[in-house]
């Protein structure tokens, strides 16, 4: 009972924070009020404005969301090693910290609301600690949270050194030189862009997500990730300003890195909730990639398409908040009724799980960016940003931005490949295991939840004429500009630009697949025909029955895209002939390079710094002695 209560009291401050949020969105208002905590000489100031008001919808509205699918999906953990009380407990103070972060209005405020966000969240990914699996992918997700965090608390340092004040309005109003200004923008990068989970920095995701609790991992990777997303944003077009076009080639290009090759690593993966967290730094890259663009144009003088670019990234901020959070939802309710994480032990469950099948369905619709779905509006608003670069007159600027665009639409299509494989391995064909075969259908809480995202992801796509509009409230905060002609040739139509350059036209899109649906429907079912179902044996040309190891494996469809990528990833094959009483075997192991290239060298120099620093603890009490008697001479030296 206190668990259902829980999550109910969850869903209500969900829904507040998506109403407030949606609020000062529509109504472009910007309120601050204070509250009694926080240090002794000064109490806690609270600040909402678009932007933030954006971001606190995106929240609100998944953790309402989420909120309806918890309390039957913890059941199992009711009278289990781990209380589901710390689940909730920790569940709880994740999202006001995620809150806390997008209403504050100093540095201060800011830095303890991230912190809690980090540890809470921290406990939730080691909430099954009795799994060495958990502690370790939680050690990892602590120590890089531990490391952005301190890294932008130097950005921030920096800010407040030029602008004498721990204040939003006070770093705002700060005069920095190019260097500086550069130094800041490159730790906040860095900063947030860990937290996001940028390449090479996003090795946290793919060890996190998948021994998190489902609806952990869709507020970590639906919300946390645009939580970071939103400070980037915040830091570099509200407080520091200035832009330079520099910066926003960086940005580009470590956004089109991270797409690509967030997606091709999750093509080998055959873990489903390990593949979702490569997508996630897939989308975060094109995330990425519009705000890259909208840096450029805005440093060039061009606010109106910068407007675009920034537009778009919101959107897809949103969008990926969507699908990705339905993905995670539809991936536990398999694993709970499957009991496996490996795809290659699914298989079939469409018919036992329909409802769900559905909504996964249109999730993977939806990440693959296809019209009519949510997915298709944002990547579309980027190609339509991007395809204006020949107002550049830089040729270095105009030869990069195609090649930007060109890895989208590289990811696009890796991304549809990637999902064909996920749905046919998993809902497709024969089971490949008993407990495939015995699944059922989920409970009421968790379908009502996939239900109302899927419902959101179509919802987002037909209508994106209104979406589009409210969100340009955020580039004239911050750019002076919006989109006045979205709606020029009236809701139906999205103009981006102007009605001669490009349109799309979402409702009509989908009457269109309507039409084409039911016509080919009727010629292939026409009413006079017998449509009674025959039902017969499948042809397994004279080999005897069928069996699922007959099927595509996961591994097996991806392998043409292995071989041609095989350079992306660090691959280890090994074939063992057969032996007597069994077949041969194939071994295959894909490693991600960022491990081999940054983090096990840099691992390794620590611990050699380490073991050397560790030999001035010889155990011997005057050596100690001598050690704080020089200690205290150099300081006295230095202060004096």
């Amino acid at each position: 009972m206190l668990v259902r209560l829980s999550f109910i009291f969850l869903g209500v401050s969900g829904i507040a924070a998506a109403w407030g949020g949606a609020l000062a969105l529509l109504t472009v208002a910007t309120e601050q009020a204070g509250l009694p905590l926080g240090l002794p000489w000064r109490q806690v100031l609270l600040h909402i404005d678009p932007l933030s008001g954006f971001f606190l919808f995106i929240v609100g509205t998944i953790t309402s969301i989420t909120a309806c699918y918890g309390p039957n999906y913890i059941k199992e953990h009711i009278g289990g090693p781990q209380p589901p009380g710390t689940l909730t407990f920790f569940t709880g103070l994740f999202v006001a910290a995620m809150l806390f972060v997008l209403l504050a209005t100093d540095a201060f405020s800011f830095m303890v609301a991230w912190e809690i966000m980090s540890v809470s969240s921290y406990f939730l990914v080691v909430f099954e600690h009795h799994k060495a699996e958990n502690r370790s992918a939680a050690f990892l997700y602590l120590l890089m949270a531990v490391i952005g965090g301190a890294i932008i608390l130097l950005a921030y340092g920096v800010l407040a050194a030029f602008g004498g004040s721990f204040s939003f309005y006070a770093m705002a109003t700060a005069q920095l030189s190019p260097t500086w200004a550069t130094i800041a923008f490159l730790l906040a990068f860095v900063g947030f862009g860990m937290k996001a989970g940028i390449v090479p920095l996003h090795v946290w995701l793919p060890q996190a997500h998948p021994v998190a609790p489902s609806h952990v991992s869709a507020l970590m990777s639906g919300v946390m990730l645009k939580v970071a997303v939103y400070g980037f944003i915040r830091f570099v077009w509200d407080l520091l300003g200035g832009i330079l076009w520099q910066w926003g080639v960086l940005v580009l290009l470590i956004g089109a890195a991270s797409a690509v090759l967030g997606v091709l690593y999750a093509l080998m993966q055959h873990d489903l909730k390990r593949l979702l967290a490569y997508h996630s730094v897939e989308n975060i890259g094109i995330i990425y990639i519009g705000l890259g663009l909208s840096m450029i144009f805005s440093a060039t003088g061009h606010t109106g398409i910068a407007a675009v670019a920034l537009i778009a990234a919101l959107y897809h901020c949103l969008n990926h908040a969507l699908f990705k959070s339905l993905l995670f939802l539809g991936a536990g309710a398999v694993l709970q009724q499957s009991h496996h994480h490996d795809m290659e032990n699914m298989g079939g469950l469409v018919r036992r799980m329909p409802v769900t099948a559905i909504c996964f369905l249109i999730g993977c619709i939806s990440i693959c960016a296809l019209p009519p779905f949510n997915g298709f509006v944002s990547e579309w608003l980027i190609f339509q940003a991007a395809l204006q670069g020949t107002v550049l007159k830089s040729g270095i600027l105009g030869a990069m931005i195609p090649v930007a665009s060109a890895m989208l639409a590289l990811t696009s299509a890796l991304a549809i490949a990637c999902f064909v494989k996920v749905y046919g391995v998993i809902f497709l064909g024969r089971p490949r295991s008993r407990q495939a075969a015995e699944a059922q259908e989920v409970s009421f809480g968790m379908k009502s939840a996939q239900v109302i995202l899927a419902l959101c992801c179509l919802g987002f796509g037909i209508f994106p004429t209104w979406t589009v509009i409210a969100i340009s409230t955020i580039p004239e905060q911050l750019l002076g500009t919006g989109l006045a002609k979205a709606a020029g040739n009236s809701w139906l139509w999205l103009t981006p630009i102007d009605k001669q350059t490009a349109s799309y036209g979402a409702p009509s899109v989908l009457l269109g697949l309507l039409v084409s649906w039911l016509i080919v429907f009727f010629f292939l079912h026409p009413l006079k025909r017998d449509n009674r179902i025959r039902i017969a044996p499948a042809w397994d040309c004279g080999f005897g029955p069928l069996t699922p190891r007959m099927q595509y494996t996961a591994a097996s469809f991806s392998m043409p895209i292995r071989r041609i990528f095989s350079f992306v990833w660090c691959i280890f094959e090994k074939t063992e002939p057969a032996q007597p009483g069994r077949g041969p075997r194939y071994f295959i192991k894909i490693s991600d390079w960022s491990w081999l290239v940054f983090y096990i060298p840099i691992g390794k120099l620590l611990l050699q710094i380490a073991q050397r620093t560790s030999r001035i603890q010889g155990g011997n009490l005057r050596v100690y002695l001598a050690y704080s008697f020089f200690t205290l001479l150099f300081l006295l030296w230095v202060i004096v």
